[in-house]
């Protein structure tokens, strides 16, 4: 399991259809859908060796577990041989199979407009978001 803690943006509208996104960045405009959280407190490079491995693995099931005051969701995808997990600031779910460097998971079970509507308006507030990932074995 591996915690980031975030916050939303005045910008977030998480209307984009096949992928979320968390980034160290602290302003997004207004174009930037598929982004729910800013200022990211860790980014991939800080997940342990072992936690990547696992994650770089086709048959690895994720969860990434989103919270804020008065939301909460859960998102379940896979891991990929192809993961490198190496960006220094943006961490991606991605719904389709897409793999770069951003890509935290693919073939995710919830892209930004699928996500908790009260999850989000808080995020539109820049509440504070909590971003767990676990592996589930």
């Amino acid at each position: 399991m591996f915690t980031i803690k975030s916050k939303g943006h005045r910008n977030v509208s998480s209307l984009h259809k096949s992928t979320f996104e968390i980034t160290k960045d602290s302003q997004i405009g207004v174009t930037a859908d598929c982004i729910i959280g800013v200022d990211i407190d860790k980014s991939m490079r800080d997940f342990p060796q072992e936690f990547k491995d696992k994650i770089a693995d086709s048959n690895t099931e994720i969860m990434v577990i989103l919270k804020t005051p008065n939301g909460y969701d859960e998102i379940h995808g896979y891991g990929h041989e192809d993961l490198t997990l190496t960006h220094p600031t943006d961490i991606v779910c991605r719904t389709s199979e897409y793999t770069c460097p951003r890509t935290l998971m693919i073939k995710s079970s919830k892209s930004a407009r699928d996500l908790d509507s009260d999850l989000i308006n808080d995020l539109k507030n820049e509440e504070t978001l909590e971003v767990t990932i676990k592996i589930l074995e």
